[in-house]
């Protein structure tokens, strides 16, 4: 089974991979199954980002289609960055901004957790949504050289994101935890074709 992945982003092509590898699927990415295409990403929900995203490919390759919309809630903040978590400050002054909007925020307050939703249409164009979160805390300052976006500041247990090995980060994130989600629907789904 081949199912294109709604990126080109070469760190969630890896995660996938090594996810759905075990089960005989191949990942393509957007490039190698012939598509550029880039949709505004206008939903006001992980949800519905998603599905802009795997919708655009599958009407170019009506082939089996993965994408995932990501990003940080913090509680202090109401839920901020949320959807917005991409286009919440320049790239490189993610964590900056972030930091300096919680700067006097106490420790116990600093709660937050990072979500993902997958969105999965199959051959036939029917869709389905999965979750995946990881709860964890805001720190003081950026730590780690691992990563990117706001894992220098997402701490998981004592550790940032970004100082967690890849092999570590991947068997706790919420990419990973919603990757998972969908490798389990996968094989259910195949457990009952076959019975």
């Amino acid at each position: 089974m081949k199912i294109v992945m709604a990126t080109n982003n070469q760190n969630k092509l890896r995660e996938a991979r090594e996810i759905f590898g075990s089960l005989g699927i191949e990942i393509l990415s957007q490039k190698e199954a012939g598509v550029s295409v880039n949709p505004e990403e206008n939903g006001t929900t992980f949800a519905e980002n998603a599905l802009i995203k795997a919708r655009a490919v599958y009407e170019l390759v009506h082939l089996p289609v993965i994408a995932d919309d990501s990003g940080l809630c913090v509680d202090a903040l109401n839920g901020a960055p949320g959807v917005y978590s991409a286009r919440y400050a320049p790239e490189n002054l993610l964590c900056e901004t972030l930091l300096e909007n919680m700067k006097d925020i106490p420790a116990e307050q600093r709660t937050a957790r990072f979500m993902t939703v997958v969105a999965f249409i199959n051959k036939n164009g029917e869709e389905i949504t999965l979750e995946g979160s990881c709860e964890g805390v805001i720190g003081f300052e950026k730590r780690g050289s691992h990563g990117f976006g706001y894992d220098p500041v997402f701490m998981y247990g004592d550790k940032s994101f970004a100082e967690l090995e890849p092999e570590q980060k991947n068997a706790v994130s919420h990419r990973g935890a919603a990757f998972r989600n969908l490798y389990d629907y996968f094989r259910l789904h195949d457990t009952q074709e076959e019975n």
